[in-house]
């Protein structure tokens, strides 16, 4: 194979994200929480590196224990949060369900316009947000988000989960579930936490 020739502006982009390593302080409580979180396992093990997986990938996020980690400080920068996809809507709230049931509760659920959301935090105190897409096509989601609705509320409209449970029971069609209402402008000082 010859040498190819570099392109005259940007990087070849990677095939996808791989994952996700978390340094702690908080090791066991940490590998525990996202075994649970993700219906996943252990693929390897000692006693300060954990790799875990939940799909295809050897792993999706790495626990490791780095002795002198200061907590999470929120008001610094940083990663702000890690988003897992759903497929569709009873997934995202089977799954809600069933972290319920472990006594995990989201910290906030909002639909964003492209997405359905529900965040959680680890015990370090990052967010995970859960989420299924509202449009069946990239292009279709794009066109919202250069919408003016998009455009004066980039963040969302809040809902409760077992607001969302009553209307999935009551056979109300997803498309008009996943629409997010318009509720005007929203700026970043109305997010929770």
């Amino acid at each position: 194979m010859g040498a190819q020739s570099l392109p005259d502006t940007g990087v070849l982009s990677p095939s996808s994200l791989a994952h996700v390593v978390l340094r702690t302080n908080n090791y066991r409580l940490m590998v525990e929480f996202y075994v649970n979180f993700l219906g996943g396992k252990i693929a390897y093990e000692n006693e300060y590196l954990a790799f875990l997986t939940y799909d295809h990938e050897h792993h999706r996020i790495a626990i490791l224990d780095v002795p002198n980690t200061n907590k999470k400080d929120k008001e610094s920068c940083g990663l702000e949060h890690i988003a897992f996809s759903f497929d569709t809507l009873d997934d995202l709230v089977l799954s809600y369900q069933q972290r319920k049931k472990l006594g995990m509760l989201p910290v906030w659920c909002v639909n964003h316009g492209p997405t359905t959301s529900m965040y959680y935090e680890d015990p370090d105190g990052n967010q995970l947000e859960t989420q299924v897409d509202n449009f069946d096509t990239v292009e279709n989601t794009d066109q919202f988000m250069r919408s003016k609705a998009f455009g004066e509320n980039p963040i969302g409209v809040d809902f409760r989960p077992e607001d969302l449970i009553k209307r999935l029971e009551a056979k109300e069609d997803h498309r008009s579930i996943k629409q997010r209402p318009n509720t005007g402008p929203r700026s970043l000082d109305s997010i929770p936490g």
